[in-house]
């Protein structure tokens, strides 16, 4: 199964954003830099996984 770029670099961004807003919400409380924090976590989940080309087959010679 091939998983085109942009569909892993949007659920790199899902992962990356959930994790950060668990964390920031054990407070009950979400501040404006703990969305700041998320928002820079899905952000930049989503370049580097779109920026990254994924590894070539190896091919049989």
């Amino acid at each position: 199964m091939k998983i085109s770029s942009i569909a892993k670099s949007i659920l790199s961004g899902v992962a990356a954003g959930s994790a950060a807003a668990i964390t920031a919400v054990q407070d009950n409380v979400l501040t404006t830099g703990e969305g700041v924090t998320i928002t820079l976590a899905v952000l930049g989940a989503w370049g580097i996984v779109y920026a990254v080309p994924n590894k070539q087959a190896a091919r049989d010679q």
